[in-house]
């Protein structure tokens, strides 16, 4: 016979495996209240989260290859061709085939897009103060650090 005292320390050890407890459920809540806060704060602008993505990636290396911009954004092709398609139509990028292989496509920031890097990220700093308001810079890097293996864990 299992005693009563083993059967409660068994639920115990597992309630922090079941939803809201578990830390799977706990960053998926924080991912999409952020989202959500990102995306009202990027309304006026006519962009969600994910064409910030974007012109971060360009904002780092103008003229990426559409195949590494959804590499590094970790992107099937069909969801970034359509963010694609939609931030040309806005006029903040452009495409133009390779000139040494005509099979990869580069983006290109225009002089839009560029001009967003200015007025975007201070307006993500801001996000990030919000949530992270109360916690020590040091837990932050923690706190990334820890993200950053998880993450590497799983890849």
């Amino acid at each position: 016979m299992v005693s009563t005292y083993n059967q409660s320390s068994a639920l115990e050890s597992w309630q922090q495996n079941l939803a809201p407890y578990n830390l799977g459920y706990r960053i998926k809540l924080l991912s999409q209240l952020l989202g959500r806060r990102f995306t009202d704060r990027l309304e006026p602008f006519g962009l969600t989260p994910f064409h910030w993505l974007v012109l971060c990636c360009l904002w780092q290396e103008d003229g990426l290859p559409t195949s590494c911009i959804g590499d590094k954004l970790k992107q099937v092709g069909g969801t970034l061709t359509g963010v694609l398609d939609r931030m040309e139509e806005r006029g903040l990028v452009r495409r133009e085939r390779d000139t040494h292989d005509r099979r990869i496509w580069r983006i290109w920031l225009t002089d839009a897009g560029r001009e967003l890097e200015t007025v975007l990220p201070p307006i993500a700093a801001a996000v990030r103060d919000e949530a992270m308001s109360g916690i020590p810079f040091a837990e932050r890097e923690v706190f990334s650090q820890i993200l950053n293996k998880a993450i590497a864990n799983l890849s």
